[in-house]
C-alpha cells in the first residue's frame, strides 16, 4: 500500500529533501502510509524516514524538523468510504437528477468525521477501524444518533442490519474517544417521550460524549412525501423538552450537553438563549449557535472603519431575514449605510427550506429580477458556496448571478464580522 504525493510546497522539508509530485510514500518509520491522517501521525517525530517510490525504483530519504518548518507534502486524496444506509430523511436522495456527481456522494467515513466534522452512523466501522481510531487518538468524531431506541434507528437510516449504537459508543468513549451527536428530529418518529429516551441515554457517556445538538429534519419537494416536516408546534414541543435537560445538566455537569439548532428556534418562533449558553460552539458548523453568535456581534457593533458610498445588497434565507432586516436598518440609520437585505424563497428544494446555505443561483436571480439598482454590488455569503469554489448546488455560479442580473458580486464571510469586514472593503 502506498499514497501517491499530490503536492510538495517550495520551500518545505520536503521540499529541501527532494520529494516530487508523484512519488508514491509507501511507509514512515516502517508505517504503512494510506492517507493523510497516517502521513500527520508518523511524521509527529524529531527526525523519520520516508521509503519512497519513484519510476518503479524505491529509495529512501530522512527528514529532520524544524521549529516552524512544515513537511510540505499533501496526498492524493484517499477514496472515501460510501453510506450503504438508505436514511428517511437523506438530504442526498432529496436532490433532484441532473446536478453535478459529487452532490450525490454519500460518505460514511470515520477519517471524514476526524478531518472535516461529517456525521458518521457508525454502522460501518470494521475491527481495524476501530483499532486506528484508538491508536492514533482519531478524535474527535462526529455521530449521527437519531434514536437509542434500537428499532426507530434501523426505520429511520435505512438498515435493518444496524448493531447497537450505544454498544459502539460506549466502546468509543471507553477509549477516551471524544464524540459530538446529532439528533436529526423526525416528527413521528423520534420526538416526544423517544427525544427525552434518547438524551438520556446519550448524557451517560459525558464527558467523552461532549454535545448533543438536535436538527429539524430538511425536507425537499424531491424527497420522502411520508415524512413530516418540523411544525412550530413540533418545535416548541421539542425545545422544552431540551430546556428541561439542559437546566439539569447545568446543575450537575456545569454545562448544558445537549442544544438545538438555530432552526428550531426559528421554527417555534422562540426567543434564542444568550451565547454563554453554547459553550464553546462545539456544533457551531451543524447550525447551533450561528444565529446567537451573530446576534451577540451585532449587539457589540459600535461604529464601521470606512462608510462606502456603493449600494449593497444582501440575500438571506426566508428564516434569517427578519434578523438581517433589522441589522440592515441599523447600519443604515447609524452609519449612513445604504444595505438591502432581499429575502430569497427557496424555489428549488422547496419552501419548506428556509436556510441561506441551501439557497441557490437560480433562485436568487429570480429574486433580484426587475429590482437590481445601479451601480450596487451583492453580497454572496460563502455558506451557499461550495467549499472554495464560486459554485451554488445547482451548479450555478458568481459569474452566472453577475451576467443574468448585470451587477458585481462579492463573496463575503457568512458571519458578523465578515459582513462588516466585506462592508468596509466596498469602495
Amino acid at each position: 500500500m502506498a499514497s501517491t504525493i499530490a503536492a510538495v510546497i517550495g520551500g518545505s522539508l520536503a521540499h529541501e529533501a527532494g520529494l516530487r509530485t508523484g512519488d508514491e510514500l509507501i511507509s514512515i518509520n516502517g508505517h504503512a502510509i494510506a492517507d493523510e491522517i497516517d502521513l500527520m501521525f508518523y511524521s509527529n517525530d524529531n527526525e523519520f524516514s520516508l521509503l519512497l517510490k519513484r519510476r518503479g525504483k524505491i529509495f529512501e530519504k530522512t527528514i529532520t524538523t524544524a521549529e516552524g518548518r512544515s513537511l510540505g507534502l499533501e496526498l492524493k486524496s484517499f477514496k472515501i468510504s460510501i453510506c450503504k444506509n438508505r436514511c428517511l430523511f437523506c438530504f442526498v436522495n432529496q436532490l433532484p437528477k441532473g446536478l453535478r456527481k459529487t452532490l450525490y456522494i454519500k460518505d460514511e467515513d470515520y477519517r471524514m468525521s476526524f478531518l472535516y466534522g461529517s456525521y458518521i452512523t457508525l454502522t460501518n466501522l470494521s475491527d481495524a477501524d476501530k483499532q486506528r481510531i484508538i491508536e492514533q487518538r482519531l478524535s474527535p468524531l462526529y455521530i449521527s444518533v437519531h434514536s437509542t431506541n434500537e428499532e426507530i434507528r434501523k426505520k429511520l437510516i435505512g438498515n435493518a442490519k444496524a448493531g447497537d449504537v450505544l454498544k459502539e459508543i460506549r466502546f468509543l468513549t471507553k477509549n477516551k474517544i471524544k464524540l459530538h451527536a446529532q439528533i436529526v428530529l423526525c416528527p413521528g418518529y423520534n420526538d416526544g417521550s423517544d427525544l427525552e429516551h434518547t438524551i438520556t441515554d446519550l448524557r451517560k457517556f459525558y464527558p467523552y460524549l461532549s454535545s448533543i445538538a438536535v436538527v429539524p429534519v430538511g425536507l425537499t419537494v424531491y424527497g420522502n412525501k411520508k415524512m413530516n416536516p418540523v411544525t412550530k408546534e413540533d418545535a416548541i414541543m421539542a425545545l422544552s423538552t431540551i430546556e428541561a435537560f439542559q437546566k439539569k445538566f447545568l446543575k450537575k455537569h456545569g454545562e448544558q450537553l445537549v442544544y438545538a439548532a438555530d432552526e428550531l428556534y426559528l421554527k417555534g418562533e422562540h426567543p434564542f438563549p444568550p451565547l454563554k449558553n453554547y459553550g464553546e460552539l462545539p456544533q457551531k458548523e451543524n447550525g447551533v449557535g450561528m444565529v446567537p453568535e451573530f446576534l451577540h456581534r451585532a449587539g457589540k457593533f459600535k461604529k464601521l472603519k470606512h462608510v462606502p458610498t456603493t449600494p449593497i445588497s444582501l440575500f438571506t434565507g426566508m428564516s434569517f431575514y427578519p434578523y438581517l432586516k433589522k441589522l440592515s436598518e441599523k447600519l443604515n440609520k447609524k452609519a449612513g449605510v445604504d444595505l438591502r437585505v432581499v429575502p430569497v424563497e427557496n424555489q428549488f428544494f422547496g419552501t419548506t427550506i428556509t436556510v441561506t446555505g441551501l439557497l441557490t443561483g437560480r433562485d436568487i436571480v429570480r429574486s433580484f429580477m426587475g429590482q437590481t439598482r445601479a451601480n450596487e454590488i451583492i453580497f454572496i455569503p460563502d455558506v451557499t458556496l461550495r467549499d472554495g469554489q464560486n459554485m451554488f448546488l445547482d451548479d450555478t455560479t458568481t459569474d452566472f448571478v453577475e451576467e443574468a442580473l448585470g451587477v458585481k458580486t462579492k463573496i463575503i464571510e457568512s458571519s458578523f464580522d465578515g459582513l462588516i469586514r466585506a462592508i468596509e472593503e466596498v469602495d
